[in-house]
């Protein structure tokens, strides 16, 4: 038991809460993911453009946890998107990572050099060769799901996007519920927007919880929605997973949700300056 739960799409049950590894490199990252893996955490994020897979699949090979109770997720570079590319990569990422299949493949960002629809048809043959159970996209608006949906054989599991009190992503939410997608959420904290939020924070005080806490424990009260939000020490790991002991009422919910694109770009931007 990791004290985790499940939530489920499609039949497919993928831990609602995360770690994601954006930005951490070489030992941190290692020491994130296997600290992670120690407190429960059953869901990795990874991608090839962060170059840390094979320390995600040091701190996974390390641990004593079995390799079939971990949702491992990987993203295809903006490079390797032709039908040769994504299996040359793909299988470049399995060596890496140590690991003879992914739970989750996705293309990492919407892009038009090369049709999308050729990316998935070599997605799609991942899967039929048992090296990817399932596939996804990452960063696609409405339409642009919409249409990869159409170009696939096999149906797309998730959209991996921004997803916070700032960024709210109702359209698209909306869209993933009535068609069994999952949004699976990065930046649950605004890149860090949050932190210093009153709302969140007196909230947060009635719960004895961290405005950080509440965001995260917003975002996993949508439908449909799992939460990957980036930690490098022990303390904000554990904390990050400290949020299924309380519930917002309806109308914190509605409180909490203040869309800004501004208040988004800003804690962005601060993050990237380290500010």
């Amino acid at each position: 038991m990791t004290g985790i739960p499940d939530v489920t799409v499609q039949g497919v049950d993928v831990p609602a809460l995360g770690l994601g590894t954006w930005r951490l490199t070489s030992e941190s990252c290692e020491r994130a993911v296997r600290e992670a893996l120690e407190l429960g955490y059953r869901h990795l994020d990874t991608a090839q453009a962060y170059g840390n897979e094979r320390e995600v699949g040091d701190a996974l090979a390390a641990s004593e946890v079995d390799r079939e109770d971990v949702f491992l997720t990987t993203k295809l570079g903006n490079g390797n998107r032709d039908h040769d590319a994504v299996r040359r990569s793909t299988e470049e990422s399995l060596a890496k990572l140590g690991t003879s299949y992914v739970d989750l493949l996705l293309i990492h960002n919407p892009m038009q050099r090369v049709p999308v629809a050729e990316t998935l048809r070599a997605m799609d043959t991942l899967v039929d060769d048992g090296k990817v159970r399932h596939i996804g996209v990452s960063n696609f608006d409405v339409d642009r799901l919409h249409a990869a949906r159409e170009a696939a054989d096999h149906e797309l599991l998730t959209n991996q996007v921004q997803f916070n009190p700032y960024w709210d992503q109702r359209e698209l939410l909306d869209y993933c519920e009535i068609h069994d997608l999952l949004l699976t959420a990065y930046s649950p904290l605004g890149h860090g927007g949050v932190l210093d939020d009153d709302v969140l924070a007196e909230v947060g005080d009635r719960y004895g919880k961290s405005a950080a806490q509440v965001a995260i424990r917003w975002c996993l009260q949508h439908p449909n929605v799992s939460v990957i939000p980036k930690a490098t020490s022990r303390t904000h790991i554990a904390a990050n997973r400290d949020v299924f002991d309380f519930e917002l009422t309806d109308d914190e919910m509605e409180r909490i949700r203040r869309p800004s694109k501004v208040r988004a770009l800003t804690g962005a931007v601060r993050s990237r300056l380290g500010v």
